[in-house]
């Protein structure tokens, strides 16, 4: 049985990894759907090079800071612009060191050097810009105009259909471009299939294609100040998503960029017709190559509400890494999260899991195994083949040799699909299994009876969080890192994750596990 995709086995024909997420609007601090958007893609970061520590990562994020939104929230705040934007672009970059984000570049859009990027792409965009009278609705906290059928009346007062906040009609002389005749070029891009993921999210895109229009590529300087300005005409400033996606290109070193492409960019459903149809006929137009995939996720609901400011419901990060841990909330959001469907965060269903998985399944079974009664010398014992051999006819080892046979295929094929939830689901399967097996076999009579049987027992029982330890490094790398440094595991790519007992030439002698006690993860007092 083979559930490896094509390009998991292909990995080591990689020699760069490019996945980028968005960059964040600073009109508001973080909360956790702006941390889940990093996550994925850091764990995937952390994946690939695991499965290729040669690889060179390039993983951008960062903060978005033009615009009318950015404007009016500086002056809610009675500071300067600059200053404004300073305090909460580094609020993020506080949240994402807290949560051991591994970017290696955090790009903020009033850096001279994205200025002058933005200024480059505009040029070779210039063949396809046009400029006069603009008319439309327009909606300020999205920074967009919108069609007639992109609007509705909800109880007098017109709203964007897709995200219910109010528009304007807004008549403007500015700079045009228009979509539609990039439109069977969009089309033959969008026609692989795993150019959108997941497929719910192409079947939209797929939908939109038919509806492309003229479009505003810059505001008056008199309406929107806080902006970069067009090239050779002050009068005007560049509409605040063509100057927040060209960030991409800025982190790849365009113009001479020997990155581009990125394998994967990452954003939320919300801003998927950005992404998705505004973007690539951007590049398109520029005559430059399109990104790989866009893996769009789906938002998280609190208590099963809508988040919002109104509602009073925003999750901030940082309260809830002191509440749950950095590891425990990084585990909850890339275990519960998934990209089809909006996720649910509720306290008792965090506390739940967490002590459920981390702290019973996972830390409990490590606890057992440095036990004094069975493990007092705390060793990594020895592989000893006939005794394995025989438990050839218990149904557990079966079982659990089964599953950790496959484990890094399987996980592996989902880390690389970038469902981590799914991969996750798999470690803790096996993990449970080895409590079943460790379990049956009693150890605590095995002390007295049998210690060669004993010493197997541990043994398995180890290699199988060893195993799980380097699969959860993508997902909670420094618990993960804590349970190797346990084991003393100095070897820790993805290629290792083998049981040892699969290698009849392999001789294993026993080891000392590190004499620190520690507590992976301590029980959440659910009330």
């Amino acid at each position: 049985m083979s559930r490896i995709s094509t390009s998991f086995k292909d990995v080591t024909k990689k020699t760069s990894y490019f996945i980028t997420t968005p960059i964040f609007y600073v009109n508001a601090s973080p909360h956790i759907g702006h941390l889940y958007s990093a996550l994925i893609a850091d764990a995937s970061a952390r994946f690939q090079k695991l499965l290729n520590p040669s690889l060179n990562i390039v993983f951008s994020t960062g903060t978005d800071e033009h615009g009318l939104k950015v404007q009016k929230a500086a002056d809610n705040c009675k500071i300067s612009v600059e200053n404004y934007c300073t305090k909460i672009s580094n609020s993020y970059q506080t949240t994402f060191d807290k949560f051991d984000i591994s970017h290696t570049s955090f790009i903020r859009t009033t850096e001279e050097n994205h200025k002058k990027c933005v200024h480059h792409f505009w040029s070779k965009l210039q063949p396809h810009i046009r400029k006069g009278k603009y008319s439309g609705w327009y909606c300020t906290a999205d920074e967009t105009f919108l069609s007639e059928d992109q609007i509705e009346l909800v109880n007098n007062v017109r709203v964007s259909k897709e995200s219910g906040r109010q528009v304007e009609w807004a008549e403007e002389d500015n700079y045009k471009f228009d979509l539609r005749p990039f439109k069977h070029d969009l089309q033959c891009w969008l026609s692989k299939p795993d150019r959108i993921k997941p497929k719910v999210f192409h079947e939209i895109l797929n939908r939109e294609v038919n509806d492309l229009y003229d479009i505003s590529l810059s505001r008056p300087k008199n309406r929107v100040s806080w902006g970069i300005p067009v090239p050779r005409d002050d009068t005007q400033t560049v509409y605040v998503w063509l100057d927040a996606l060209v960030n991409y290109l800025t982190v790849s070193g365009y113009p001479d960029s020997k990155m581009w492409p990125p394998n994967v960019q990452v954003c939320g459903k919300d801003i998927l017709k950005f992404h998705g149809i505004l973007w690539p006929i951007f590049l398109i137009a520029a005559g430059l190559k399109l990104p790989k995939q866009i893996f769009v996720h789906s938002h998280w609901k609190v208590n099963d509400e809508k988040m919002s400011k109104t509602r009073g419901n925003v999750v901030d990060p940082i309260n809830a890494g002191c509440q749950y841990t950095e590891s425990g909330l990084r585990y909850f959001l890339l275990r519960e999260g998934t990209a089809h469907s909006d996720g649910n965060y509720s306290d008792l269903k965090i506390k739940r899991i967490l002590n459920a998985e981390l702290a019973d399944t996972l830390g409990n079974l490590l606890n057992r195994c440095c036990g004094k009664a069975i493990n007092p010398n705390l060793s990594y014992p020895k592989l000893d083949l006939l005794q394995i051999e025989g438990l050839l006819a218990d149904s557990y080892f079966i079982e659990l040799n089964n599953k950790l046979e496959v484990l890094a295929d399987i996980v592996g094929s989902h880390y690389e699909e970038l469902n981590f939830y799914k991969g996750i689901d798999e470690i803790i399967a096996t993990l449970q299994c080895c409590n079943r097996f460790f379990e049956y076999n009693k150890p605590w009579e095995l002390a007295k009876q049998d210690v060669n049987k004993l010493e197997c027992i541990l043994h398995i029982t180890m290699e199988t969080l060893r195993i799980s330890g380097l699969a959860l490094q993508p997902i909670v790398p420094v618990l993960a890192d804590e349970l190797l440094n346990k084991l003393n595991i100095n070897n820790r790519d993805w290629n290792q994750m083998t049981p040892k007992w699969k290698d009849e030439n392999k001789i294993v002698n026993p080891t000392n596990l590190k004499k620190d006690n520690i507590v992976l993860f301590k029980k959440l007092l659910i009330n």
